[in-house]
């Protein structure tokens, strides 16, 4: 395992060496915290709504530690959810993963303002090191990884584009995947305090130089960290139970906050793209999907991994 970690550590170098930036989005969490040690240089962003989340506690503690040019973007309720079109018209998507995409979004706007022209980010470290606690109830958790890894796409990069800024993922960098692809799955997932753990090599490669509190902390969700989870019970009360329920639109709504979304995406987005040669069709809402993907990019729906094999 010790070979492995180090292995591991100077990969993660390498592919962060490969393209440097001067801005790193911040949340605190194992991924950026990795990123920040790596390179403590970086300007490092973090968001939160209002003084919501936990994620700022931890960006504060790292940003001690490594003594980080660090920024704080604190985003007001309204300021969010004033915010929601701008991101489904960007993401042309009105998946319930809104709150997170919210985050990016605001990140990414003050690293534009501040005049930065690219920015790093931690994408693909959860879905590469089983770092979602859903992977732990995945019976072939290998196959997934593999699938996964073979079409992941992040918010971030079409958030960029909107942007103009270059988003770097050296998690992402086709070396590192290959590598973190051949790395054994119990290397990944152990038991660490009586309960499953993901990331479990990544954090043993790192753990003599990021503080106890960040190595070993759970997974939080970007919307959860961040405090912009709690749009959610707002925008649902925006929406009456009798709207919900005489809708006629072709969608299968998850509840009453995607429903709301989708009702932004019809205004600034339109119609849904049916399907193209080569692609089926999401039996959500009806969008083209790739036949090998199971993450409809429009709705969010999400089908059996397997679809597709």
């Amino acid at each position: 395992m010790k070979v492995v970690s180090i292995e591991l550590r100077e990969r993660l170098r390498e592919a962060m060496q490969q393209n440097s930036t001067e801005g790193l989005l911040f949340s605190g969490g194992l991924d950026t915290s990795i990123l920040a040690v790596l390179n403590p240089n970086m300007k490092a962003i973090t968001v939160s709504l209002e003084s919501f989340g936990e994620d700022t506690s931890y960006a504060g503690l790292v940003a001690k530690n490594l003594k980080l040019n660090h920024y704080h973007r604190r985003v007001n309720i309204d300021e969010a959810i004033d915010s929601i079109p701008d991101v489904i018209r960007i993401l042309k998507s009105f998946d319930p993963a809104i709150p997170n995409d919210l985050v990016v979004y605001f990140g990414l706007k003050l690293a534009k303002e501040m005049g930065m022209e690219d920015i790093m980010t931690g994408d693909g470290s959860d879905e590469l090191f089983a770092g979602y606690s859903f992977m732990q109830k995945i019976d072939d958790l290998e196959g997934y990884i593999k699938k996964v890894s073979r079409n992941m796409k992040f918010s971030s990069n079409r958030i960029g584009d909107f942007f103009g800024m270059k988003i770097v993922q050296p998690f992402l960098e086709k070396e590192f995947v290959n590598f973190a692809l051949s790395i054994n799955l119990d290397l990944k997932l152990k038991k660490y305090g009586g309960k499953s753990l993901g990331k479990w090599i990544l954090r043993k490669a790192f753990e003599d130089i990021l503080p106890k509190e960040i190595i070993w902390q759970d997974k939080r969700a970007l919307e959860c960290g961040s405090g912009m989870e709690n749009i959610r019970e707002i925008i649902s009360n925006k929406i009456t139970d009798e709207e919900f329920k005489k809708n006629s639109y072709a969608v299968k709504f998850m509840n009453k906050e995607h429903f709301y979304y989708y009702r932004i995406y019809r205004s600034v987005v339109g119609e849904i793209p049916k399907p193209k040669n080569n692609q089926k069709a999401c039996p959500g809402c009806g969008a083209g999907m790739d036949l090998d993907s199971f993450h409809c990019q429009v709705c969010g729906n999400v089908l059996d991994w397997r679809a597709g094999e």
